[in-house]
């Protein structure tokens, strides 16, 4: 599950919590991946895509002759086998359905206008084979390039753009996907031009070249931290102090990184790692909206359960009762209302 990628991300949560550094990384984490696994339990779906091949028994059960019905949402396919995957079935000969509304896709029939069928091999059990791309979507944002070529076991990752992928998010270079496990400071080349006092007032940063820095990424100067709101020309607009890092003064050119460096685990969900070029176009997958606020919401209630030995009371006296996160049960209840796959075939 940790490298499949989350629903939400290391940063959405921080940004909730209002906290500061890395010294509850590895516990924001843990209940990031707690709540992707439970979001996945509770509608028996995943929402990232994976690539690979099921097999199901033939005939089906109730089943009508030329309809495969699917345990997963299908969203492409590759190929498709029968006769204990001996067999091909081109892609003329069958549908993907609902066709109007998916993917997902909840069953492939046969074109009853073909000649094809499907057969069991010699027993019913996994004979036929669907490969290819499983989940909800595959909806993607663009989140920048490569910027250093990447052979196939690096996993320090330098990218153009560190305000587009954020820790726990699944990105994909050509055809490999990898998740994003940390971040790291990069050098972007710019560099001071100008002093900067210790005065969290002074927000305008002048540096050698603007265009080197992104807007809302998070730039180191020295140790301090600043978040980029926005740039005119050689001059940043920012947020000093940033992270809970010591508002600092700066002299000379001091060197300007962002954290662009990804700690990536290679090839996950069913792809493989290889190489890319440097400038190679980077995606970062997305997930439906309302997943991702229940993942962020069940990760911060968990986390402040946490924190409190997981004793939060409300009220006093004979009133007290034990704390309830309401809003997001009833957030997970219009969640699992929508996605949960009720039985095999549903859509």
């Amino acid at each position: 599950m940790a490298n499949r990628g989350w629903y939400a991300t290391r940063e959405d949560v921080k940004r909730a919590e209002n906290i500061y550094g890395t010294d509850r990384d590895a516990v924001i984490d843990r209940m990031l991946e707690a709540a992707t696994a439970y979001i996945e339990e509770r509608t028996q779906r995943f929402f990232l895509p994976r690539t690979e091949t099921r097999k199901y028994t033939w005939p089906q059960r109730d089943g009508i002759g030329w309809q495969l019905r699917l345990d997963q949402g299908l969203i492409s396919v590759s190929s498709l086998k029968d006769n204990d995957g001996a067999d091909a079935i081109a892609a003329a000969d069958y549908f993907l359905e609902p066709n109007n509304y998916g993917p997902p896709y909840n069953r492939i029939e046969i074109d009853l206008g073909s000649n094809e069928a499907y057969q069991a091999g010699a027993t019913p059990q996994q004979t036929i084979h669907v490969a290819g791309d499983w989940g909800w979507k595959s909806e993607t944002d663009s989140a920048g390039t490569a910027a250093e070529a990447i052979d196939a076991t690096e996993t320090a990752v330098d990218v153009s753009d560190a305000s587009l992928i954020n820790v726990g998010d699944v990105i994909l270079i050509n055809a490999e996907r990898m998740f994003v496990s940390d971040k790291a400071a990069l050098d972007t080349t710019a560099a001071l031009n100008g002093d900067l006092t210790a005065t969290k007032s002074q927000v305008s940063v002048t540096v050698t070249n603007g265009a080197l820095v992104k807007k809302n990424e998070i730039v180191q100067l020295d140790s301090e931290q600043m978040l980029v709101k926005s740039i005119s020309g050689n001059v940043l607009t920012v947020e000093r102090a940033y992270n809970g890092t010591v508002l600092a003064a700066h002299t000379g050119a001091v060197a300007v990184n962002a954290f662009r460096t990804l700690t990536v685990t290679r090839g996950v969900n069913g792809s493989t790692a290889a190489t890319h070029a440097s400038g190679d176009a980077i995606t970062r997958y997305r997930v439906p909206r309302d997943i991702e606020m229940l993942c962020r919401a069940l990760a911060i209630s968990w986390y402040q359960q946490e924190q409190a030995a997981w004793g939060r009371q409300l009220g006093t006296g004979e009133g007290q009762q034990e704390f309830s996160a309401k809003a997001v049960m009833a957030m997970e209840h219009e969640v699992v209302g929508r996605y949960r796959r009720m039985m095999m075939g549903a859509a």
